[in-house]
């Protein structure tokens, strides 16, 4: 009979057999904006598999701090790596890119958010999935809804397609830019 110690529970980071389904939100509002994102996705690609991106949409920032508009992007990504350990490789590749730590609502070179990783409803003290506010933010809503338009939020039981409906995406624009 195994001892209880061999019994444990495998944690969010440990479980991953397959590559996950899992969509990141990018953005930037210092410049040079567009290099930060393509340097992003370059990075991406050393622990897991870009599948799909979205346009590149100029956005207002919120939060009423006066600052430059951002730059915003999805991508579709599949990864072996489990949910924290993502999470973890995300903030560390901020830290790599040049991002400055700075109050909430501030300027930045970089930010990449999990948004979702599968349908995984996740909350720890590093790591909130879905991403939060994800449904009340057009700028992220709008390139999601061009990359998973049918995907359903696993909390709020409704497709990407119909939350955007539900928010003003006044301040977001489509640009001709390029990752």
């Amino acid at each position: 009979m195994p001892k209880d110690e061999e019994l444990k529970q495998p944690t969010a980071s440990e479980i991953v057999a397959e590559y996950a389904r899992t969509f990141i939100g990018l953005g930037s509002n210092l410049e040079p904006r567009l290099e930060y994102l393509q340097a992003a996705i370059a990075a991406l690609k050393n622990f897991g598999e870009v599948v799909r991106l979205s346009s590149v949409y100029e956005t207002e920032p919120v939060g009423g701090i006066p600052q430059p508009p951002y730059l915003n992007a999805v991508v579709e990504f599949q990864t072996l790596l489990g949910p924290i350990d993502l999470g973890n490789h995300l903030k560390a590749l901020e830290r790599t890119l040049g991002r400055k730590e700075r109050p909430r609502w501030h300027e930045r070179e970089i930010d990449l958010d999990l948004l979702f990783y599968e349908d995984l409803i996740l909350e720890s003290p590093d790591l909130t999935l879905p991403h939060p506010e994800l449904h009340r933010r057009a700028f992220v809503l709008v390139p999601l809804c061009e990359v998973a338009p049918d995907f359903e939020h696993p909390v709020l039981h409704r497709s990407i397609s119909e939350l955007t409906k539900t928010v003003s995406t006044q301040g977001v624009r489509k640009t001709d830019l390029k990752l």
